[in-house]
């Protein structure tokens, strides 16, 4: 059976202004129709450029764009039949709330009853009827980013884009405005391109998320496996908080590699081409370690001296010294017990082989 067409693709595109550095690099993606996918990453690390292009605000230096198979080389942006949402709302101050969604409607020839009808439609779809006739300087944060969510909406487009839109909101709307978007999103079966640096948000809202760095995708995967199968320390960091162990590969086994990290020797998932003598950074998630397991239960069992507790409501955070790292993190939860442990104490810790992962090394 033949697969559908992707919705959007990026072939081999590259990026830069002037003679500076490359901005996007070798950016090969493709987003499928009715998909939810977000470009995450860091500050500068291209995702943003790569929206602009999609929406026709920037052009691409190499590499070609197409939608629906068709390049949108030198398509001009109100040509592209293409929603976008931005962080700062982007309302006309001086016109209503109706007239802000009619103006788009307006533009593309639409009549007078068309416009009330859609605009009507869209503010119910936002959660905002009788809004009309309000102003932008009327609504608090979260109504204007949904009426700027309903303009993008109104003309009925096929694909959504949005750059940071929740950024401005404190968390308690974000989240609120998180579960509308997505919603909406499913309701319409609408493609949507979101852009945010918040890890939290795109795994929240995402089919399919891609990590950026420097200008390229290091992963793109779902948020469930980007979590519990990074390919690269970066992306193991990035999202959510791993332990990085630097150490050198002493063999592999079905599978399962042995690690030599400073005096301790470890278990590690293998992942990757790595052979015996590369160097390589292990990750561990503070929750997949144990404090006070049972003997000989884990694959990875080590002393560990407590430095701190931190205590963040529903789990307290420990940090520890061992295998070489006086930066060593476990999770554990808030529950009867824990008061057991306290700085100072030595404790034995562990986890198993596939709780941990051997990467390539790489410079964070």
């Amino acid at each position: 059976m033949n697969q559908p067409a992707p919705h959007v693709e990026y072939r081999a595109v590259h990026k830069r202004y002037a003679e500076s550095d490359w901005v996007v690099r070798d950016l090969d993606l493709e987003l499928n129709r009715g998909e939810f996918l977000t470009l995450l990453g860091p500050s500068g690390s291209g995702k943003t450029t790569c929206l602009m292009m999609l929406a026709g605000f920037e052009p691409p230096t190499m590499g070609d764009i197409r939608i629906n198979g068709v390049s949108v080389a030198g398509l001009p942006p109100d040509k592209r039949g293409i929603g976008v949402v931005f962080q700062n709302y982007a309302l006309f101050p001086h016109m209503s709330v109706g007239a802000n969604l009619a103006f788009p409607l307006e533009v593309r020839g639409l009549s007078a009853d068309q416009r009330r009808e859609r605009v009507a439609r869209a503010l119910e779809l936002v959660r905002l009827e009788g809004y009309e006739d309000r102003r932008p300087n009327q609504l608090s944060g979260g109504q204007q980013q949904r009426v700027a969510i309903a303009r993008a909406l109104v003309f009925e487009p096929e694909l959504v884009l949005m750059d940071e839109p929740l950024g401005a909101l404190d968390r308690r709307l974000r989240e609120q405005l998180q579960y509308e978007i997505r919603r909406i999103q499913r309701q319409l079966g609408v493609t949507v391109l979101y852009v945010t640096h918040d890890q939290t948000e795109a795994m929240a809202m995402s089919d399919r998320v891609a990590v950026f760095r420097a200008g390229r995708i290091e992963q793109v995967a779902s948020p469930e496996v980007l979590y519990e199968e990074p390919q690269r320390p970066f992306v193991a960091s990035f999202i959510g908080e791993n332990n990085l162990l630097r150490g050198r590969i002493v063999s592999v086994e079905h599978g399962v590699c042995h690690v030599d990290v400073g005096d301790e020797r470890i278990q590690a998932a293998h992942i990757g081409d790595l052979a015996p003598g590369s160097e390589t950074l292990v990750a561990i998630r503070p929750e997949r370690v144990h404090i006070a397991p049972l003997s000989m239960h884990y694959s990875n069992e080590f002393d560990a001296e407590v430095e701190d507790i931190s205590f963040l409501g529903d789990h307290l955070r420990v940090r520890l010294l061992t295998c070489g790292s006086s930066d060593f993190i476990a999770k554990i939860p808030n529950i009867v017990g824990h008061g057991g442990i306290l700085p100072g104490d030595t404790v034995r810790i562990g986890w198993g082989a596939l709780d941990c992962r051997a990467l390539e090394a790489e410079a964070l």
